[in-house]
């Protein structure tokens, strides 16, 4: 005669997080691969926000001052494109205390 396994035991009205205390998922490819994933999106988050490194020629401007000179550049060249200017540069001009940026039309060139 052989003897039998003894039956499991289940414990009955548990609840779900109970249930699956103990329990630990083995990684799977799938699971590799979102892992890898997500840390390269934190890496390239992390290098975005770091600061870039201090030129002297931008010292001190200010992400906020930066934009708001985008801003304008782009508000300026919305108007030269109304007028049908579409070649041009910048002329930077130190008049004492102010610093005045201006328009460099080509007039030869389209």
């Amino acid at each position: 005669m052989t003897k039998k396994p003894p039956k499991a035991k289940i414990p009955r009205d548990l609840s779900d997080k109970d249930m699956l205390k103990n329990f630990v998922e083995e990684d799977t490819v799938e699971t590799k691969f979102v892992k890898a994933e997500a840390a390269q999106v934190k890496k390239q988050k992390a290098e975005a926000e770091a600061a870039p490194p201090v030129n002297l020629s931008r010292a001190g401007f200010t992400p906020a001052l930066t934009d708001e000179l985008g801003r304008a550049l782009t508000q300026l060249k919305m108007e030269l494109a109304l007028q049908g200017i579409t070649s041009y540069g910048f002329r930077v001009k130190k008049e004492g205390q102010k610093i005045v940026l201006e328009p460099k039309i080509n007039l030869g060139k389209a």
